[in-house]
This record gives structure tokens, C-alpha cells and sequence, in this order.
């Protein structure tokens, strides 16, 4: 009796975990629809954002006669450090207005901010992962022969990397609640992270000073993580799992404590 007695909390967390699964499922399918079903263009406008960002600054990269750290093949140098990068900062961007685009669903007992914030983080980690092998397959047809180091370090810094971006959209919806103004100043305030993240350099190329500054940008160690997985010959001595995980729980239990404390306002409107 006393083996049923505690065995029945695990069950019912169990089936509360089954449970709300099946609501982030329902959700990212209902994204996917929202965002892809409507406009056949959005799946090719997933594909061509990062695709144009890759050829502009390859192009640029032949004119200034530039080579890349290490001898690394340009374009999964450049697809390694834009893919990455997009996926933080878009997972954010959707995550950020998880509430105000689906306020209706809110009423339901079932659907709580979180669970917004993780579907469309599954989708734009999705999107991404498969952006990322389009585009590395395309480029696989104009070289002899492409080699993946580890696979498993590339996948471990794209999921940081939708992790990271799911953390700071479930902070910057609730900050959106509080007060409009922070979205129009999330822009201006995110964009030099273009350029310091390391999409056109790498941690090793630095030296030290700079490298001890922008090493607290935690993008900056999921982009050298998937670097790390992609090319046999580069080792990213600087990157830090453990450190970016450090940004994804504080981020995660900020946003939600203050979801916590916006909740009145969202049920009040």
C-alpha cells in the first residue's frame, strides 16, 4: 500500500507533463499554420533571410581579399555564425510577443505564457536546424568531399542557442506587458550584438583584451560551440557550455517571476 501511496505523485506529474507537451504540440502546430499555412513564401523567406546575409558578407569577404580565421571554408564559416545568431535573436523577437499576439488563448486553463514562449521556440529551432542543413547541403554539391567533426557539439550549441533565445523573449514579454516602450527600444539596444557575437570572427582570432570583453556575450560561446562541432580543425578553447546554461536559468527564472507578477494585467485586458 505504501509502495501505491508513493508511486501516485509521480504518476499524476506524469500525466501533468504529458498534458502540457500536448499543449506546447497543439501550440507549434498552430504557429506553423499562423506563420507558414497563410503564405507559401514564408518557408523560402526562412531559407533566403540567412542566405542573403551569407553571400552579401562572402561577397565582401572576396572584395577586401580577406581570408577566414584558420582557413575555414567561407560559407559554413559564415552559415555557422548566421544561423546560430538568427535563431537567438528571432526566438526572442517571437517569444517577446507570444502574449500580446495570442491573449485569447490565455483564457484557457490549459495554456500558461511559458508554454507560448517553448512552442514557438520549438518552431524557430526547427526552422533554423533545417535552414542550417539546406544550406550546408547546397554547399556540399560545389566541394569534393564535407566532413562534420561532432555532430553532437553542433546540435548542444544550437539547442543553447534556441534556449537562450527562449529565455530572453519570456523576459522581454513580460517587460512588453509592463511597459510598450520596450519594444521600441529592443531594436537599437540588441542590434550592436550583429557585430560583436562573432558571425565574422572568432574568439581565437582576438586578442586577449578584446576576447576577455566579448566572451560575456553568451551568443558568442553558442557560435563557437557550433564552429566547434562543424570544423575538424577548430577547437574553441573559450567556450563554455556551462556558462550559457548560467544565462539560460537566470533568464528563465527572471522572465518568469515576472510573468508571475503581469498575469493581473494580461487577464485584466
Amino acid at each position: 500500500m505504501s509502495g501505491a501511496v508513493a508511486t501516485l505523485p509521480r504518476g499524476e506529474l506524469t500525466r501533468g507533463l504529458m498534458a502540457q507537451l500536448r499543449v506546447v504540440h497543439a501550440l507549434a502546430l498552430r504557429e506553423t499554420r499562423t506563420r507558414f499555412g497563410q503564405n507559401k513564401l514564408g518557408y523560402v523567406w526562412a531559407l533566403l533571410e540567412p542566405l542573403f546575409w551569407i553571400g552579401t558578407f562572402a561577397g565582401l569577404f572576396e572584395v577586401a581579399d580577406r581570408g577566414t580565421p584558420g582557413g575555414m571554408a567561407i560559407v559554413p564559416f559564415l552559415a555557422t555564425g548566421v544561423v546560430t545568431y538568427e535563431l537567438v535573436m528571432k526566438t526572442a523577437n517571437k517569444g517577446s510577443q507570444a502574449i500580446n499576439g495570442n491573449k485569447a488563448l490565455l483564457f484557457y486553463p490549459q495554456v500558461q505564457t511559458l508554454d507560448l514562449i517553448l512552442a514557438r521556440g520549438a518552431l524557430e529551432l526547427a526552422t533554423y536546424a533545417v535552414v542550417f542543413a539546406l544550406i550546408i547541403g547546397g554547399w556540399a554539391f560545389t566541394v569534393p568531399r564535407v566532413r562534420i567533426d561532432d555532430l553532437l557539439v553542433l546540435m548542444n550549441g544550437l539547442l543553447l542557442a534556441g534556449l537562450l533565445g527562449m529565455g530572453l523573449g519570456l523576459v522581454l514579454c513580460g517587460l512588453n506587458v509592463l511597459s510598450p516602450t520596450v519594444e521600441r527600444i529592443r531594436g537599437p539596444l540588441f542590434r550592436p550584438l550583429f557585430w560583436v557575437s562573432g558571425l565574422f570572427f572568432t574568439a581565437e582570432s582576438l586578442p586577449k583584451q578584446v576576447r576577455d570583453m566579448l566572451l560575456y556575450n553568451p551568443i558568442l560561446h553558442c557560435i563557437e560551440m557550433v564552429r566547434t562541432g562543424f570544423f575538424p580543425d577548430y577547437h574553441a578553447r573559450h567556450a563554455e557550455p556551462m556558462y550559457v546554461g548560467a544565462w539560460i536559468l537566470g533568464l528563465f527564472f527572471f522572465g518568469l517571476t515576472l510573468e508571475r507578477r503581469v498575469r493581473h494585467k494580461v487577464q485584466l485586458t
